[in-house]
This record gives C-alpha cells, structure tokens and sequence, in this order.
C-alpha cells in the first residue's frame, strides 16, 4: 500500500499526498513504509511520535534550534582559524600542533550531528525517486566535507570546513524559522484537539425500590411510580472517550461542553466563537443544540448526549481542515512541477559549472567551490513553501471567522466570482416562517361542520371556526414533513392548542406539497406548482407573502399566508458584494411577488421565482450561458445539482450532509455576511501566493549566474556560505510575506 512520508520524518505517514504540516516539505511516495527499518519509525512509534508532537506541538522546530545552537558554539574557533578570516581582520591568531586536527573534528561534529537530518531527508527523496531541496542539500554538504577531509589527512588542496560548517549552520536556523512559521500557520487541527476537555461528568440515576421488585414484574413497571421507586443522581467523572449516546452530561459554570448534544436542564449563554467565529455568546435553553469544545457561561446545564466520535461537529470541521490540506491549488501544482525541474538544472548547471572552471582554470577547489554554491543557491526550499504556507494560513485564518474549505481550487477560483446566486430561504432569510393569514376560500361552506373533523373527534370549544379547521387540517398534513413551511403551520398550530388528525397514505410531493388522507377523505397542501400538477385555476388573493392552499381532491378549501423575515445581515452581504462589484442573484420557489418584494428590499440584481428544486441547476447554468462565473449558495439536498454545477458551491453548516458533500466551501453558521469574507479572503490568499512565488525564484535569476561564476573576472563571488545565507533569506521572506495573511 503507497504512502507518504515527510522527508524530515516530521509525521505519521499518511494516505494522500500533500505537504507536511510542520515543516512545509512535499510529502514522498512509498510503497512500504514499514520495511524502512533502518531510516523510517515503526508504525507503533511513528503513532507515538506523532502523538507527542500534538501534545508539544514545535518539538520539531526546537530539535533545529537545539542543533543550530550546537553548530554554531563550534563554527566559532572554526571560523576564526580560517585563512578568510584572517586575511579579512589583517591578524593571525596563533596557532598550535594539531590544529588542523581539531577543526576537522569539530567540523565532523557538524556535519554528522547538524546535517544529518538533511543527509537522511535526501536518502529518502532519492530512493522514492523524487529528488529536491534536501537532495541538493545533501550533495552540497556531502561533497564540501568529503573533500575536506582529504587536505587534513593526506596534505593535498584546500579543505572547506569553514563553508561547510557555516552553510549547515544557517541551514538549521532557516528551518527553525520556516518550520516555526509552518506549524504556527498550520495549528487548526491542534486548535481543535485541544477545545475538548479530557473528561465529562456523567449524571447516572440510581433507582431504589422501597417495597422491593417482585418477581413477576420487570423494574419498567416501577418507572412510573414515584411511590415505589426513589431516583437519586449520582455524578461520575469519565474520560471523554467512555462517553456514550444517550447519556446526561452536566456543564458546570465556565466548563467545556465535552460532546454534541441537546439541552434537557438549565440556561446558560454559550461562547462558540471557537466554532463559529460568532464573537457573541449564543443563549441556550431547553431543546437548544450545543456543539462539543464550545464554553459554557454563568448557568448549569444538563446535556443530552447525541453524537460522539466521528459523528460530531468537531470531527466534520477536522476531516474538512484535512480535506483542505489535502487538496491543491493550481499555483502549487506549478510550483511543485518547478521545483522539481529547478532541482534538475541546479545538478546540470553546478556540474557544467563544475567541469568547465576545472577544464579553465585547472583550480579543483575553485571549481568545486562554484558546485557547492550552485547547489545550495537554487535549493528549492522557499519555493516549496511559497504556496503551501499562504494555503495553510488561509485555511486557518477561514475556520476562525466561521468557515471551512473543503476544495482548495474553488477557494482559489471564488476570485474570479461576478454573480452571486443566493437561495432565498435559509440564507437570504431567517427560514422560519409565520403564519400571517388564513383565508377560508370554499365559499362560505363551514368547514367545521362540513368534515365533522373537529367536533366529534376533538371535541373543541373552538368548534365551527373554519379558518382553525383549515390550520387543523393543514398542521396534520404537515406534522409529518421537515419542509420549513410546514413546520411554521405546525408553530401556528400549537400556538393555538390544535391537536393533529389521523393522517393516512401520507406522501411528499417535492417542490409542490404533500397529500395524504384524513377521515378517508384526499386532501394536498401545497403553493402554485401544486395547482398546476392538479390542473386547478389559481385563485386571485391580494395577499402578498407565501401562500400555500388546502385542497380536497380537487376544491380548493382554504389559503394559509406564511412571511419569512429577511435576515438582518442580508442588507450587509449585498452591500458588501456590491463594493467588491459582483453582482447578487436570488433563487427561489416562492412566487414573484414574493421574490420581487425581497429583492427591492435588499437591493438584489436579479432574482429567479416559482423555481422547482431540479430547475436550479438550469439557472445557474443560465448564468454562465450569459458569461458570468458563478457561486451558489444553498442549504438543503434539493440545491446539490446547483451546487455542484456552480463555478463555486457553497452551503450553509445548517444544511443536509449532502449540500455540505457537494460544496467546496461550508459556511459554519448561517451568516451571508460571510460570502464577503470567502471573496475577499481568496483575493488576498491569491495575491500572497503570487508574491511568495516572485520571492522563492526572483533570487534565482540573479544569484544563480553570480554563483557560477559569471563575473568572477571582476572578482565578484559568492561563497557557499553566502550562497546559504541568500537562501535562508529567500526561505524567512516567503514565511514572513505568508504570515502577513493574517
């Protein structure tokens, strides 16, 4: 089975392909990491490495710090008996037998020790057959120390310990502050870890029977009989992985709400900016859903557990940060094509460098001079980083105002967006709909005594009011569909203390309605699509607003108008996109009047009524017909064929499984508002990966040449230590220019 290892062996092995989330490098292919007995970690201590890096997140970039440290304590007496340095100070320090001795220990020392890590990061790349940065490395370091070992011991050339150990040391400090930008950048999935608390406190109910349990009776039969039975509550503390569905967990003051579920005791306001980037505490009561690693406020809540594990909005927001990190822009692919080639022509041009200073100026150590430089200088380290780091802050910086990228291209290309396309319902507004009006349209026929319904079955002091028959009639019809007009009747119903019918051959009709049978009769509730499948002429009502008809076979009974409130921060969205100049569309089943009197409110380009659910994607195709490139924005499984159609999907975190699977961007909470802040973010993600590109090779073209040797007749040279410090500073740019995201 193929896997991918970092070439620094900074992380477990993983299944896709991608960049390591600590030190920035391209992951390798493997066919069996096990097997690398000798060079990779076992399976059992790779889990625990990797474990121990969660905890003591920057291990890795201290291991740098820790060896730069080391190197450079040791480059010091190195450096000073360098004939350069020397000659630069115009004084001689004195020597002593053996010198030379020490210096190639000390520079032994370094090179096993401080550039042992880059010498086993090019093993690996070279036998995936994927030679890079630490390639380049590996060969620049190697072949400077080999030969400087020679002049040591057999007296012959020039050796190269002060370049060698120099060169290594600046390497490690520019890893340490690439690595510590790296996982600074990359802390999502770390941030995530550590918003659950390491345990619960579990309320168990001890029940003790004050007469005792016969044996003929099960202990359901005491449930109920507060004379028999005495329930006592007794709080346990468990680890969070013990916790089960189903169980009572309380939230004291301040703690950490340890797993999803539902509030059945108390009242606490809630801080989930964490989650949702919502800077207010959100109030929750009885029947409020809370969401796991979210703070409790001042109250006491007892919460019902209802999903653990994978299942939890904390493990769907991880898998989506993995999913991000995963997936590629099409700027990385470029880059990690060029780095890949610039590897290549790095070899090629230090050996051509190589061969003709040796063929030219017979000087071996010069000539081997301008290969170490060469190979060092066009280390494609600051490339391989430009694009992965912007990408990685973006994805962080995207989870903290309360949305997740699932595709990185529909990220990269939102843009390019001219139009937005908004599903009116949900998004645009608050979704859930009032009953505004009933109208009793059967001609003056009482309902009430017609059906017989609500007399003989319910025996209501409220009987003969056709309009309370109609909204009975409609919330029995409804109490069986999740459609949010639905659940406004069913609201309206309550309200006025209706109890539902007997409903019979139910059926829900997408887009049109649903109809099912009471007291043996057919009845449809349902808007304009509906009468038009049933051939039955539109009655003409001066309401406005969204209206829904009883009908009896094919009479239609009554009228129920429903109003959805448009959302306050609606206004702001439009307003925002229109400064960006992207022009704002509506979608929606509702009728025109509907749709018009929304869109003249929020100020809306173009708007779509009297849609059906499969008519969707026709419109957003329509759209892109007409040139615009487009992002879709829905909630519910009937917008997935637009989604996915669009240029740019995005759904709503309070959507179905299924919007979300098909959208490349989920919006955490319901918030338009932050449409904005997806434009604006891709903007700046993009903008930031051009500069690092331009900062991770625009060096090359000046110091590649200088690095050859190009103007050495005028004795201008760059050492491979100079060569060393060009590219840690190519590499600490690009980290910093990313960092600026934020």
């Amino acid at each position: 089975m193929k896997k991918y290892i970092c070439p620094m062996q900074c992380i477990e092995p993983q299944e896709k392909p991608g960049n390591c989330h600590v030190c920035g490098m391209k992951l390798i292919e493997v066919e069996d990491v096990s097997s690398e007995s000798s060079i990779h970690i076992s399976s059992r201590e790779s889990s625990q490495k990797f474990a121990t890096q969660n905890k003591h997140h920057g291990h890795r970039a201290e291991d740098f710090l820790n060896k730069f440290w080391l190197s450079l304590i040791l480059t010091i007496p190195i450096i000073l008996y360098s004939d350069v340095f020397q000659k630069f100070i115009g004084i001689k320090l004195p020597s002593f037998e053996g010198i030379q001795y020490l210096i190639l220990i000390l520079g032994s020392i370094i090179f096993f020790y401080g550039g042992f890590v880059f010498l086993v990061g090019a093993y690996r790349e070279l036998k995936a057959k994927n030679p890079g940065m630490m390639t380049l490395i590996g060969l620049a370091i190697s072949s400077a120390y080999v030969y400087s070992v020679f002049p040591v011991l057999f007296k012959i050339g020039h050796e190269f310990f002060w370049e060698l150990t120099s060169l290594i040391t600046i390497m490690l400090l520019g890893h340490y502050f690439e690595m510590k930008s790296v996982s600074s950048a990359q802390r999502a999935l770390q941030e995530i870890e550590k918003l659950l608390p390491d345990t619960a406190e579990v309320i168990i109910l001890n029940q003790t029977f004050t007469h005792g349990l016969p044996d003929s009776r099960s202990q359901d039969d005491f449930d109920n009989a507060e004379d028999s039975v005495n329930k006592k509550e007794e709080i346990k503390i468990i680890k969070l992985e013990e916790i089960k569905v189903g169980d009572i967990v309380l939230v004291r003051p301040g703690g950490k709400i340890p797993a999803d579920g539902i509030v059945i005791e108390g009242k606490s306001e809630v801080n989930e900016s964490m989650i949702t980037g919502e800077s207010k505490p959100v109030l929750k009561e009885v029947g409020s859903e809370v969401i796991a690693g979210t703070i409790n406020g001042d109250g006491m809540l007892k919460i019902k557990v209802t999903k653990i594990g994978e299942e939890t909005f904390l493990a769907g927001i991880k898998r989506l940060i993995k999913e991000a990190q995963a997936s590629k822009s099409k700027l990385q692919v470029l880059a990690d094509v060029f780095a890949k080639y610039l590897t290549f022509i790095a070899i090629f041009i230090g050996l051509l460098s190589f061969t003709l200073w040796l063929l030219v100026k017979k000087d071996f150590d010069f000539a081997l001079e301008r290969l170490v430089t060469i190979l060092i200088i066009a280390c494609p380290h600051a490339l391989g980083l430009a694009v992965p780091l912007v990408a990685a802050i973006s994805t962080s910086l995207a989870v903290h105002n309360g949305f997740l990228i699932r595709n990185r291209l529909q990220l990269e290309f939102a843009r390019k967006i001219d139009i937005v396309l908004f599903d009116k319902t949900g998004t645009l507004t608050s979704g859930k709909f009032k009953v505004k009006k009933i109208l009793n349209t059967s001609a003056g026929t009482n309902l009430g005594r017609q059906f017989n319904i609500r007399e003989n079955s319910h025996n209501s002091s409220r009987e003969g009011s056709q309009e309370l028959t109609i909204l009975q009639l409609a919330a029995s019809l409804s109490q069986y569909s999740s459609h949010f007009i639905s659940q406004g009747i069913l609201e309206k119903a309550k309200e006025d203390g209706l109890e539902f019918l007997k409903v019979e051959d139910f059926e829900n009709l997408p887009g049109r309605g649903v109809k099912g049978k009471i007291g043996g009769k057919l009845y449809y509730l349902g808007g304009d699509n509906l009468l038009k499948e049933l051939g039955i002429e539109k009655p003409l009502l001066s309401e406005i607003g969204t209206i829904v008809y009883l009908i009896e076979e094919k009479n239609i009974l009554g009228a129920i108008i429903l109003e959805d409130e448009i959302r306050k921060e609606s206004f702001e969205a439009v307003k925002g996109l229109h400064k960006l100049g992207i022009k704002v569309s509506m979608i929606t089943g509702d009728k025109k009047e509907v749709a018009e009197k929304v869109s003249k409110e929020l100020g809306i380009d173009e708007y779509f009524a009297e849609v059906l659910p499969e008519e969707k994607v026709n419109k957003v195709k329509e759209l892109q017909k007409r040139g615009f490139k487009v992002m879709m924005v829905g909630d519910g499984i009937n917008d997935t064929p637009a989604l996915m159609q669009a240029d740019v999907g995005v759904a709503i975190g309070a959507g179905t499984n299924v919007a979300i699977e098909s959208a490349g961007i989920i919006l955490v909470k319901n918030d338009p508002r932050d449409i904005v802040k997806i434009i604006e973010l891709s903007r700046k993600t993009y903008q930031k990966m051009i500069e690092n590109l331009f900062w991770a090779t625009g060096y090359n073209i000046i110091a590649l040449p200088l690095a050859a040797g190009i103007l050495a007749f005028k004795g201008i040279l760059l050492s491979p230590a100079l060569g060393a410090i060009f590219m840690s500073l190519s590499t600490i740019i690009v980290a910093l220019n990313a960092l600026r995201l934020k």
